[in-house]
């Protein structure tokens, strides 16, 4: 069921929130689905990770930039964030996302250092930009009573 932004962006704010870990898939340069667990922190509809810019990962992106990243846990509630993944490498979007996680509380924020100790301006340093195109939201007690996910596009 196709919805306005206000009506999921407090459940996906809770859940992301919540959760934390997703799962980020990737398509490789021969249409293989790759997955791995990521860390994104969300300012409203938009999404940042940082992460080795540097990586298989990145060449992925650099071949098809379309992600999908999923979150469950053990209440059942899934939020699946369908993205266009770009790389802003300037640097002041580097210093905002390093700030912005450093001053974001745990378990959503973090110490960047602890994974590139040459500071926000680290060639190994990325800031991937996560821009959806679609977003949805279910539970496990919605799909038992037939109610439809919600989803939401800009």
């Amino acid at each position: 069921m196709d919805v306005a932004w206000d009506e999921v962006a407090e459940d996906f704010r809770r859940i992301t929130s919540r959760v934390v870990w997703c799962t980020v898939t990737t398509v490789d340069r021969k249409g293989r689905p790759r997955a791995r667990i990521l860390h994104p922190v969300w300012a409203g509809q938009t999404g940042w990770i940082a992460t080795g810019r540097h990586t298989l990962k990145a060449k992925h992106i650099a071949n098809n930039p379309y992600v999908s990243c999923s979150y469950w846990d053990q209440e059942h509630e899934q939020v699946y964030a369908e993205c266009e993944a770009s790389w802003d490498d300037r640097p002041e979007t580097k210093q905002w996302l390093w700030e912005l996680l450093k001053n974001t509380p745990p378990p959503v924020g973090y110490d960047p250092a602890m994974f590139w100790p040459g500071g926000p301006l680290d060639e190994s340093f990325g800031a991937l930009k996560l821009e959806p195109w679609r977003v949805q939201i279910w539970n496990l007690q919605e799909m038992a009573s037939g109610k439809p996910a919600r989803v939401w596009r800009p």
